[in-house]
C-alpha cells in the first residue's frame, strides 16, 4: 500500500497510550531499552521503559552509553542487536526424532506459535535491512519457512504489517547511512514513522501515517493534528543529521570497485588486524547465514536438529570434501565484504549493506569498513595507501 499523506503530533502520553493499545490488542511490543551498559532490544509493556535521556558514544570498536539532558528517548544509535534477533533467530529448533520401544522411528517439526510483533522503533538503515531480508528469505525460489511465519506473525494478522520507525536525528560517529541510500528518513514499508521534536515548544514527536493499520491505530490514541512548526522542525533534524554522518563510502560504483579489487594488497593489511571471529557478521542487520547440527539425548533414542547462524569467517564455513576452500583471514574478509558490497547485487538485486555501522563498532580491532573501501578506491586510482582517508 502506498504512503497515506497524514501527519499528528504525540507527546509522551500519547506514545505511552500508542503502547498501551498495541499491547491491549495482543502485540507483543519490542523496542530499545537500556540493558547491561547498552541500548537492546526487548519487549516493551509501557513507552516508560524506552531510553529517555540517553545517547550514545561510538568509534570503530567503541560503544558506551551518554546521558543526554534533554530526555529524549530516540536519541541514540543502533545496539547490537537488530530486528533479525527476532525475524531470524540466533538458533532454532526445526525438528525432532524419536525411537520407540520397537524400534519404529517418528519424525515431527517443531510447530511453534509465532508472536504478534509491533516493532517500535525502527531505525530506517533497519527498515531497509528487513526489507533485504524478505527478499534473501522468502522472496526468491528457496524460501525459509521459519523466517515466513515469524514475519507473517509479526506482521500480516489482525491489521496487516505494523512496523514504527524512528526517523534518525543524531547519527553516530561510524554511521554512514547516507552513502547506502538507507537514511536518516525512513523510506517504504512503515506503518508509522516517528521523528522527535524537542525545542522551545515541547518534548513531542511527529507522526507520519503509511498504512491503513497505522491510521487505525493513531485513532485509537491522543493526538492532536501536526501543525506546521513541528512538521518544520522534525524535517530540519532529519536534513541536519544527513550531513553530519560520521563516516561515508567513497562516491564511486562499489559493485565494480569490488570486482576490481579481488587482487589488492589491502586484502593482506586489513588481514592482518582481522581476528575472523564474525562479530561484524552477527552484528549486521542483514547477514543472513546458517548452518545445522544435530543432537541426541544419552540413550539414542532422541535426536533433534537446530539451525543456528553460522559466519563466514569461520574455517568450516566453506568446507568441502577435502578441507575448507578459504583458508586464510585474508580470503575469508574478501569474501565477507566482496559479497556485502558487490556480489549480493548478482543473488538480489541490491546491496546487502544499510550503513548503520554495526560492524565498525563493534569489531574488537577497530576495522572500518568505510576505511578499507576507500584504501581500495585509493589503490586502484594508484593513490598511496596511506593518503587513504575516511
Amino acid at each position: 500500500m502506498s504512503a497515506i499523506e497524514a501527519t499528528a503530533v504525540l507527546d509522551r502520553a500519547g506514545l505511552d497510550a500508542l503502547v498501551a493499545a498495541l499491547v491491549a490488542d495482543g502485540r507483543t511490543v519490542i523496542g530499545p531499552t537500556v540493558r547491561g551498559g547498552a541500548i537492546v532490544l526487548a519487549e516493551l509493556d509501557s513507552a516508560e521503559r524506552l531510553p529517555w535521556g540517553w545517547g550514545t558514544e561510538l568509534e570503530a570498536g567503541h560503544y558506551r552509553l551518554v546521558r543526554r539532558e534533554d530526555g529524549a528517548a530516540f536519541a541514540h544509535t543502533s545496539g547490537p542487536q537488530s530486528w533479525k534477533t527476532f525475524l531470524h533467530p540466533q538458533r532454532q529448533k526445526l525438528w525432532g526424532a524419536d525411537r520407540g520401544p520397537e524400534g519404529e522411528l517418528s519424525v515431527h517439526a517443531e510447530q511453534t506459535e509465532q508472536p504478534s510483533y509491533a516493532f517500535l522503533g525502527v531505525r530506517p538503515c533497519d527498515l531497509r535491512a528487513i526489507s533485504i531480508q524478505d527478499r534473501v528469505l522468502v522472496g526468491g525460489h528457496y524460501q525459509d519457512s521459519g523466517y515466513q511465519e515469524r514475519r507473517r506473525g509479526a506482521f500480516l494478522i489482525r491489521r496487516g504489517a505494523f512496523l514504527i520507525a524512528a526517523e534518525c536525528t543524531e547519527p553516530g560517529a561510524t554511521c554512514f547511512c547516507v552513502s547506502m541510500g538507507a537514511g536518516p528518513a525512513a523510506g517504504p514499508g512503515y506503518d508509522l514513522a516517528l521523528t522527535e521534536v524537542i525545542d522551545e515548544a515541547g518534548h513531542r514527536f511527529l507522526v507520519r501515517v503509511g498504512s491503513e493499520a497505522g491510521a487505525e491505530l493513531i485513532a485509537e490514541v491522543p493526538h492532536r493534528t501536526a501543525d506546521t512548526a513541528t512538521r518544520t522542525a522534525a524535517e530540519g533534524a532529519v536534513e541536519q543529521a544527513r550531513d553530519r554522518m560520521g563516516r561515508s563510502m567513497p562516491p564511486v560504483n562499489l559493485r565494480t570497485l569490488m570486482g576490481d579489487s579481488l587482487s589488492a594488497d589491502r586484502w593482506d593489511e586489513v588481514a592482518a588486524r582481522c581476528l575472523t571471529c564474525g562479530n561484524c557478521t552477527m552484528v549486521c542487520p542483514t547477514c543472513f547465514c546458517t548452518t545445522t547440527e544435530e543432537v541426541t539425548d544419552l540413550t539414542g533414542d532422541h535426536a533433534e536438529r537446530w539451525q543456528r547462524w553460522d559466519s563466514c569467517f569461520d574455517l568450516d564455513f566453506s568446507h568441502i570434501h577435502g578441507g575448507p576452500v578459504r583458508t586464510s583471514p585474508r580470503s575469508r574478509y574478501r569474501q565477507w565484504l566482496t559479497h556485502k558490497l558487490s556480489t549480493w547485487y548478482d543473488q538480489f538485486d541490491s546491496s546487502g549493506c544499510v550503513g548503520c555501522g554495526r560492524c565498525i563498532t563493534w569489531c574488537p580491532v577497530g576495522i572500518d569498513i568505510t576505511e578499507e573501501v576507500t584504501a581500495l578506491n585509493d589503490a586502484r586510482a594508484g593513490a598511496p595507501d596511506e593518503e587513504a582517508g575516511r
